[in-house]
């Protein structure tokens, strides 16, 4: 056994060396740091993983053995690793710390976690957790100086990489054992507020924030009340401790004035909302778990929101009701309620100046509308889910007066990567999908509208534009006003759509109109447009051959133009 265990440590101690001159060697080091005075070093965290023969040291733990039970075993029983290994490994990384009090290489903490097969399963722990207190000392200086220069006193934007690691410095308990939660969010709503004139910038503030938020609720808040139970493929599982009660005296938050006596609670609620408001379709079931959880604590404010919404925004922006139509809007369920008391154009049109007033204030995009009203129209694209949203923009659209403004609709709610709440699969659709359909089908007016609609198209998570196609070739053949419109939505086509506009294509001038919209585009490019069309391209390459005059010429442009 001492052999073995010889061998073994040996194997653990050599890797931990080898991680440690690797990463001294790097020549990036203070160029790395001097980015941003909020970074006090390149790494605050490393992973042995023992696997007799192959044995790692890494800075990224994917994760994708937690949560499940490993069945190789090890020679060592987890009193062996913890009393006879982590000494003697705690004792070799904390000699190469000490080598590097100075050096931007390790962060401020440093935290040496290890992964063990054993005779009774898998361990994993915590070997060692440092802290460089001059380094900590010298950041909280730092922070503080950021903060009051750049946020409270500051009137110019910020920088993301800053907000990288402000947003997680502020909710670090290491740094602030006892929070002030509303100057933490103090600080965030403030970051947001100098950056908001630029939208690309503002939005990677916004994802920094949420994900510090969510580090700090699922690493450190819930795990107070809850046993979780975590997996890299699946959602966080949460089990409520038994006894778990929850600090009462819940302040404001979600764009409410904050009260010093904020709770962590408040905190959780914040991150709730950022998500349900600013995260992409796919993560909004992380903020409606943080609401749940809050509201299974016995947070009232969490049950209210879940009812009445956020609180973000004003009474007469949320709630509408007269003789004609009353709308509702939930933003934290991301519901808009119409009720149409009056089938008329009136009706409809409050109905969308409601949602569009919404819109331009960050209402969440991947809404859907809860409708009753006595009518059912739906547009004539098959495939489309006949939904209370379909219905509503089908109605509105039958009354012409209302287009120009179900186009300043559909311009506001066009996002890529989202998706209207009541659809999924193959009939998910981008927000402003019913009104860009069905006034590209009305008039050719609207025919810019669909190009802009299909410039935003995510083609591999949606497919009901392939619908659209054929309903709008359909309808307006081939033009020179509607060849543009209809070259974008074959830009935005999958493989499954069939287009037989081929009859249409024998007339040499419409050919010539097709010829001339793809003429600069990209030669795979020009290959999806074809598709549809012709199938493959050895197939119109055999129609070229077959053809005369200037038919040929143009099918020979097509081919040159796909590269063949």
């Amino acid at each position: 056994m001492s052999t073995l265990y010889d061998q073994a440590m040996e194997e653990m101690i050599e890797a931990i060396h080898e991680w440690f001159d690797e990463q001294a060697k790097r020549n990036d080091l203070e160029k790395t740091v001097k980015r941003t005075t909020l970074q006090m070093g390149i790494f605050d965290d490393i992973l042995l993983e023992y696997k007799p023969g192959r044995t790692i040291v890494d800075s990224v733990d994917l994760g994708l053995d937690d949560g499940l039970k490993s069945k190789n075993t090890g020679p060592f029983t987890a009193e062996q690793v913890r009393n006879e290994f982590q000494p003697r490994l705690v004792k070799v990384v904390q000699e190469r710390l000490d080598e590097l009090t100075d050096s931007p290489l390790i962060d401020y903490r440093f935290t040496f976690r290890g992964k063990f097969p054993t005779t009774e399963g898998k361990l994993q722990l915590t070997l060692l957790e440092y802290i460089n207190e001059e380094k900590k000392e010298q950041l909280l200086e730092r922070i503080h100086t950021y903060v009051d220069t750049k946020l409270e006193h500051g009137t110019y934007p910020t920088k993301p990489l800053e907000s990288f690691f402000l947003t997680r410095h502020l909710v670090d308990p290491e740094l602030f054992p006892e929070l002030d939660i509303a100057w933490v969010i103090a600080q965030y709503e403030r970051i947001q507020e100098l950056n908001k004139g630029r939208q690309d910038a503002l939005a990677e503030h916004r994802g920094n924030i949420i994900r510090a938020l969510t580090d700090w609720a699922e690493n450190r808040f819930l795990p107070q009340y809850y046993d979780v139970q975590s997996s890299a493929y699946r959602s966080n599982e949460y089990t409520l401790k038994p006894g778990a009660v929850l600090e009462q005296n819940e302040s404001q938050a979600g764009g409410e004035s904050q009260q010093q006596a904020a709770q962590p609670i408040d905190l959780l609620l914040y991150a709730a909302v950022m998500i349900l408001r600013y995260e992409p379709s796919y993560s909004k079931p992380r903020g409606l778990t943080f609401l749940e959880l809050a509201k299974q604590l016995g947070s009232s404010r969490a049950a209210r929101m879940m009812t009445e919404g956020s609180g973000t925004y004003a009474e007469e922006d949320i709630h509408v009701k007269n003789e004609q139509v009353e709308c509702t809007a939930n933003d934290v369920l991301s519901i808009m309620t119409i009720m149409i008391r009056k089938e008329e154009a009136s009706a409809y049109e409050q109905a969308l100046a409601f949602m569009i007033g919404l819109l331009k204030q960050g209402f969440p995009k991947n809404y859907k509308i809860k409708l009753k009203s006595s009518v059912k129209q739906y547009l004539p694209v098959k495939g489309l889910a006949k939904s209370d949203t379909h219905r509503f923009f089908a109605n509105a659209l039958a009354y012409p007066d209302l287009h120009p403004l179900l186009e300043e609709y559909a311009r506001e709610a066009i996002e890529e990567f989202e998706w209207y709440a009541d659809t999924e699969g193959e009939k998910s659709c981008m927000p402003g999908t019913y009104a860009a359909f069905g006034l590209g089908l009305a008039d050719e007016r609207y025919f810019p509208l669909v190009e802009f609609y299909m410039g935003k198209v995510d083609d591999e998570h949606q497919l009901v534009q392939d619908k659209f196609t054929v309903a709008f070739a359909e309808k307006h053949g081939i033009t020179a006003s509607s060849v543009p419109a209809l070259v974008a939505c074959l830009r935005r086509s999958t493989d499954d759509l069939k287009l037989k506009i081929q009859p249409e294509l024998e007339n040499e001038e419409k050919l010539a109109l097709y010829v001339q919209q793809i003429s600069g585009l990209e030669k795979y490019e020009v290959e999806r447009v074809l598709y549809p069309i012709w199938g493959k391209v050895e197939k119109l390459a055999a129609l070229a051959r077959k053809a005369e005059g200037k038919r040929k010429e143009l099918l020979l442009e097509l081919l040159q133009a796909a590269g063949k």
